[in-house]
């Protein structure tokens, strides 16, 4: 991210969600989500995306979306969006009793703070936690925010540790792994070494444009690296993960 501006990336990402098709739940304001993602998108240009870049971020969509709705159908109460940037989910999925915490760096924070109440989208079920996961502590912050560490979570983690170093993403991973109750779950997108040709052409073509906004990717693990980065973080791939899902980096996460 450049100082003192929004992250450009979930600037993009916002944009490209308005052309996607979202899991569909009985509650919640899908309006007020599509309202915020397209007052983002009026001042972005998503040109030059390629085809299997928009193929990734609407598959990786309807992933985190899905695991939101199946959490809620669960009866859990507490979900905190870690790197939080234009997401809407806690609009689309407000659920009575649910409670949201959304952590961000607080320079996209404050924009997209600003943008909510001008457009008068209602957050009183949500928490606002600005951090720097390169410095903050994040578990304390969310915590003094309201988050309750013996009650069950669900925490998401997408499109936000391919830009933190290996040592950043392992302690924000270690700080959620430390308020995570017995039941909760941590759906995260992580980068891992390409298993096919078309594969690395992709991602090599993503780290490309993304260097160019100067948000550059920063942590891609081999398998192995990924095994130990879990073990050493207290999570460990639940059970029903699908194979096809894991192999794309997209990860449901269970306490160890």
């Amino acid at each position: 991210m450049k100082a003192g501006e929004a992250s450009e990336t979930a600037r993009r990402v916002a944009a490209h969600r308005l052309t996607f098709e979202r899991v569909p739940a009985p509650y919640g304001d899908a309006a007020a989500d599509d309202l915020l993602a397209g007052d983002v998108a009026g001042s972005v240009s998503v040109a030059g995306s390629t085809e299997s870049m928009v193929a990734y971020l609407a598959a990786r969509t309807a992933f985190f979306d899905r695991v939101v709705c199946g959490a809620l159908e669960r009866g859990l109460q507490q979900a905190v969006i870690a790197g939080a940037g234009y997401d809407g989910r806690a609009l689309r999925y407000a659920k009575p009793g649910v409670r949201w915490f959304e952590i961000d760096h607080p320079d996209t924070q404050s924009d997209k703070l600003e943008r909510l109440e001008r457009l008068g989208i209602g957050t009183a079920h949500a928490a606002f936690v600005p951090a720097d996961f390169a410095v903050d502590d994040v578990a304390t912050a969310v915590v003094a925010a309201g988050q309750q560490p013996d009650v069950a979570s669900l925490f998401l983690c997408e499109g936000v540790a391919i830009y933190l170093e290996r040592s950043v993403l392992e302690s924000l991973m270690r700080d959620l792994r430390g308020i995570a109750a017995a039941g909760s779950r941590l759906a995260i997108s992580i980068s891992v070494s390409a298993n096919s040709t078309a594969e690395a052409v992709r991602r090599t073509a993503f780290r490309a444009a993304v260097a160019a906004m100067g948000e550059p990717a920063r942590t891609v693990l081999s398998p192995d690296e990924l095994d130990a980065l879990l073990a050493a973080t207290g999570w460990t791939v639940t059970p029903s993960s699908s194979e096809r899902a894991q192999l794309a980096g997209l990860l449901v996460l269970e306490p160890t």
